[in-house]
This record gives structure tokens, sequence and C-alpha cells, in this order.
């Protein structure tokens, strides 16, 4: 620890959730090294730009870069606090992989010493804190580790999950409240002590084990919440009934809240993380392993529904709206209007124009499609038909001159003037379902 009593951090993963810390606890004064495995990622940060898209961000990179106070590296090195921000996906079989949390674990053991805290920050099964201290265990014998040893033990290790919205990750950082779980009580004590110099927010200490199931379940609760609101949609479209209308009639009821349906869930969090529950007790996840099906199948839904639209318009110029997991990010990790806006550009080809603004160029499975990327001006003056995936607000704000002669399908309900049918030729629009 230094004579200022701020401890060296390295936070190992400069992604979406790392880089934002790294910089938030720099900001609080503590001198931060961030880990990557990508040089190009490394040598961005270095320069005090960013390569990820977030408010505000990129201001504050630039400026503890500058201070000295934020640097990355490929190479460890010793630190006080070590926080782990790598990714936890899962298989084709929805089996957690934590394969990246042990390679951040084995990266970081060779330069641990006495009196360090190594907290896990990633949305993790229950039970890979406890993994990630055997392996260190393993590698470090010379050191005492908390919970498989009588003395007081050399090190801290905690888990304590990010709890924060793309968008608005600087001040969610900041104001959330957090769930620190440690190994053991003394663990979480000290992680408490670390996270006090730059949350707001009140922190809760609790046990690892608990503050795993803790985020898997924050997260299952909005996935299933999702899946009714899905679900409803489907059953008003196949009715012919509006679905907004519906939904925005029930929520009067003082004690109902239906949340908005949209064309699927997606991220890295709400369509991951429900599985890592799902795979520790299938037995007993009946619930939670349906809204994840229905989350998923409504993608489906809305692309034969598009797909039916854009049959019956043989001529027709189409423009997918959006391909981000939600709005205002560049974030396309699980993204269902990724998924669909490709299905259809493989089907129609040419015909379909990608409008995504903050890509820089398309994705990989777009390539050799025909489907080409313009803007929302362009779509406006060159397209027929709208699909509406993704509720950007540059798309929110077109008003209802420059789409009225449109075939629109809103799976967004961004656009709650559009006719609902303006050719006499055409199947009834706006489509909502």
């Amino acid at each position: 620890m230094k004579s200022d009593n701020k401890p060296d951090v390295c936070v190992v993963g400069l992604g979406y959730i790392g880089l934002p810390t790294a910089a938030v606890i720099a900001r609080a004064g503590c001198r931060v090294l961030g880990l990557d495995v990508s040089q190009r990622v490394v040598d961005t940060i270095n320069r005090g730009e960013i390569h990820i898209e977030e408010v505000d961000l990129d201001g504050l990179v630039q400026g503890v870069v500058a201070r000295g106070l934020l640097s990355a590296s490929t190479e460890e090195a010793p630190a006080d606090v070590f926080v782990i921000a790598v990714p936890t996906p899962f298989d084709k079989n929805h089996a957690p992989d934590i394969s990246y949390v042990l390679a951040a674990g084995r990266t970081i053991a060779p330069v641990l010493k006495a009196g360090d805290v190594v907290i896990l920050e990633s949305t993790s099964p229950v039970g890979t804190t406890e993994e990630l201290r055997d392996m260190i265990a393993q590698m470090r014998p010379d050191l005492k580790i908390p919970g498989l040893t009588r003395e007081t033990p050399d090190i801290s290790i905690a888990y304590c999950p990010e709890r924060v919205l793309p968008g608005r990750i600087l001040e969610e950082l900041t104001n959330n409240d957090r769930s620190i779980g440690g190994v053991t009580p003394r663990c979480a004590r000290k992680a408490l002590a670390f996270y006090k110099r730059f949350v707001r927010g009140e922190c809760v200490t609790t046990d690892a084990r608990s503050a795993e199931m803790t985020k898997l379940v924050e997260n299952a609760y909005r996935d299933v919440n999702i899946a009714f609101a899905n679900e409803l949609s489907v059953v008003a479209d196949k009715m012919g009934l509006d679905v907004w209308e519906v939904i925005r009639l029930a929520n009067r009821h003082p004690r109902v809240n239906i949340l908005s349906p949209g064309p699927g869930v997606g991220g890295h969090c709400i369509a991951v993380d429900p599985w890592f529950i799902v795979h520790g007790a299938p037995e007993h996840t009946p619930l939670i392993r349906t809204a994840r099906g229905v989350n998923d199948g409504k993608m489906h839904h809305v692309i034969a529904r598009a797909e039916e639209l854009v049959a019956a318009n043989p001529a027709a110029k189409v423009a997918c709206l959006g391909l981000a997991f939600k709005a205002n990010i560049d974030d396309f990790r699980e993204s269902p209007a990724r998924f669909v806006a490709s299905r259809l550009a493989r089907k129609f080809g040419s015909r379909v124009h990608i409008v995504e603004p903050y890509a820089a160029e398309l994705p990989i499975e777009f390539t050799d499609t025909g489907a080409v990327q313009i803007d929302i001006d362009d779509a406006l003056e060159t397209c027929d038909i709208l699909i509406v995936l993704v509720d950007h607000d540059v798309f929110r704000v077109v008003p209802l001159a420059e789409r009225a002669d449109k075939l629109v399908y809103d799976t967004r309900g961004i656009w709650p003037d559009q006719p609902r049918a303006v050719r006499e030729d055409a199947p009834a629009v706006r489509l909502a379902g």
C-alpha cells in the first residue's frame, strides 16, 4: 500500500464494464493498471481514447490517462487490489463458461502478495468465487488463503457484481447500491473498504455465494417480466389488437406494471444470466427456462411477420432500423435486432438496408448478403418498408410526415401515431407484434 493510503489497482478486462470501472476508480485518485489480451485495446486506452461507446467515458478516460492515474498493458504487475471483469458466456447447451475468469485468476496469481484483495465482478454461476479461490490456492501454496486456513489469511477474496445500465454506466457505477460477498466476513469487509472509495450507493456485505445468486436473480427477474410482455404481444398480434394500447390501459391499474415488448431480449446479462440458474438447478427452474424460450422465440415471431410483410410487397425496399441490443449504445452482444436483420438480409439480399448509427460497418454475418448500411435520412427517402428493431432516439424523433406513406413494422412501439393502413393493396399496418 502506498504512503497516501490509496491502493494500486489492477482491473483485468477492459470491456464494457472493465474500462468504465477502471476509469471511475482512477477518478477517485487510485493508480490503476488495466489488463487486456488485445494490444489494440491497450494502445487505444494509453492514447487516452476509448474503443467502446458510453456516455461521458471518452472525457473521463482522457483525463485520468493524462494525469497518469490510468494505464493499460497486456502484462500483469503487482497491485494492492485486483478487480476481475471478464466475460462469462455460455456454450451451445447453455452451460456457463467460466474459463475467462479462471484464466484471469491464473494471470494475477503469480504477482499476489500478502495484504492483497481479489474481487470478482464478472457475472458468474454460484460457486465461481470459491473455484477462483481454490485455483489461487493451488498456484500459490505459499499464501494462506481465506476459507482454507485457520490462521489469519494473507489475502482477501470477494465477489461484487456490477449493476449498471449501458448508457448510464458511469453514473450507476458510482450511485447504485452494491452487494459485496466475501469468501469470509473478513474478506467482505476488506472489499467494502475498497468500494467505499468510489461508490456513493449503499454497500451491503454478504457471503460470496449469495452475492453471486443475487446478480443472477436480478436479471432472471427482468427476463421473466419481459417474457410476459413479449408473449402478450404475440397474443395481441394474433387477435388483431394493438399491444401498446392494451399495456397502456392495463398499467393504469395501481398494482400492474407491464414492461414493454420488443423483438426479443439481448445483451450479455438478461439474455445469458438466467441460464446460469437453470444450469445450477435444472429440475427446479421451469419458469425461468420457459421465459428464456419465450424471449428467444419472439425473435422468430418477428422474423416471420417481417418476412410476410416483405414478401407481400416484392418491389419494396426495406430498412431495418437498429442492430444494438438496446437504445443509444454500440453494444450488439446477443442482440435480437442483429439476429432478425441478418436473417432478413440473407433471405431478401440487396432489398434490405441497415440503419445503425452506432456501427461504423455491418457485422460479419451481413457479408455477401447484398445488404448495405445507410443512414436514417436515406432510409426515409428510398425505402418503402421500415422495420423498427431498436428504439434509438434518432428513430423516435422521425415525424409522421416523413413516414406516413411507409409500411411500418414497429417492434418497439416508438411511433404510436403510425397509420394502421397506408395502402389499399397492403396488409394492415402499423404491425406491432
